[in-house]
């Protein structure tokens, strides 16, 4: 029977980075239900940071969290394009209004002047600079390493089953044995209800949906120095991927329930049938296609905080499809919450009580 101070269950970014934040402060144990960390959700990311995605409630997470992938070497210059029909110019004002203000840097621009092959109806362009490649996987590699270094236990194949809090600690079942923890940590994702349910906990209502993308060759070849693309109608994004490839998605949130999904072949079709209305290039391969889960709050905005209703239970979910690029200022916030600390230099300025769960009476 391992002993803990802190139990945090699930194992990808959210897990591991909060894990990483906590690492010293008493014993940590990491659990995570598959054979190893990010399975699911963080080894599906689209691999990208973009400072107004998740809306303007998200983007201090976001914005705050861009010196220490800078400085930890995880991001690369990439460059976003949001681009509309002439229709859909309102669609750019609103999205220009709502981050006025914000110090993100967005110019509107002729939108053909970044895509060749561009369809002539679609005039309609905002550039967003600061986009950038993220590596996802040296990142996370990144607070699993730190996490292990402070002396935090990781046990994989390790799913929750029960938990049940009795004389002030939780006793936590799990497949590799039970766990003792004075304080419940749920960073479980598409999995966070259940978890909060199997300890008897309400849940919030997180919601998964399924999203799809694949991997594409075109004719002609992906052009050199291509930003990242999205639609200003949320139709679909995609980006570069070297020699010649893009990642393409439908923009598709298709309710699902908590599991390893794979994609539909008519939401590869929809997003192929998307490009092609964009640009004149045609898709010569669809190389790979994968699916993932991002799981929302009813307000699809993060939940972090303590339960008001069940002691030593801490909510750190609901990062939707935006937990990767906000991962260091989401931990850092959760982990200051959870120890009951001042907020660190890079968050203090972020108004914390957004992301409570006691908005949801929780």
């Amino acid at each position: 029977m391992i002993r803990a101070d802190v139990a945090v269950i699930g194992a990808g970014m959210a897990g591991a980075s909060l894990a990483a934040e906590l690492a010293g402060a008493g014993r940590i144990v990491l659990i995570e239900a598959e054979d190893m960390p990010g399975y699911h959700a963080t080894g599906r990311s689209a691999a990208f940071w973009s400072e107004t995605y998740g809306g303007a409630g998200v983007q201090p997470l976001t914005s705050a969290s861009g010196d220490y992938l800078r400085a930890g070497g995880f991001l690369a210059p990439l460059g976003s394009l949001h681009v509309g029909r002439r229709e859909e110019q309102a669609a750019a004002d609103a999205f220009l209004a709502e981050f006025e203000g914000s110090g993100v840097r967005l110019e509107r621009v002729d939108p053909a002047t970044l895509v060749p092959g561009l369809r002539p109806d679609w005039v309609v362009g905002v550039a967003e600079p600061s986009c950038a490649y993220i590596d996802v996987a040296a990142l996370h590699a990144h607070y699993l390493a730190r996490a292990r270094a402070g002396g935090v236990e990781l046990l994989t194949r390790a799913e929750l089953l029960a938990a049940e809090r009795t004389d002030g600690a939780w006793r936590i079942e799990t497949r590799a044995g039970p766990v003792i923890a004075d304080t419940l940590a749920n960073a479980a994702g598409a999995w966070g209800d259940v978890v909060a349910t199997r300890a008897g906990v309400a849940p919030l209502g997180l919601a998964p949906y399924r999203r799809t993308m694949v991997q594409l060759r075109t004719d002609p070849p992906v052009p050199e120095g291509l930003p990242h693309v999205a639609h200003l109608g949320g139709g679909f994004y995609f980006k570069p991927e070297g020699q010649g490839r893009l990642w393409l998605s439908p923009h598709d949130e298709i309710p699902d329930t908590p599991g390893d999904v794979a994609p539909e072949e008519i939401d590869v079709a929809i997003a192929i049938d998307r490009l092609e209305r964009l640009v004149d290039w045609r898709v010569a391969a669809v190389e790979r296609r994968w699916a993932g889960l991002r799981t929302f709050a009813p307000d699809r905005l993060p939940v972090f905080g303590w339960s008001a209703a069940a002691p030593g239970f801490f909510w750190c979910v609901g990062q939707g499809g935006f937990g990767i690029q906000t991962a260091p200022a989401a931990a850092q916030i959760a982990a200051a919450l959870l120890r009951r600390d001042a907020l660190p230099a890079p968050v203090a300025a972020i108004e914390v009580a957004a992301y409570a769960p006691a908005r949801f009476g929780a």
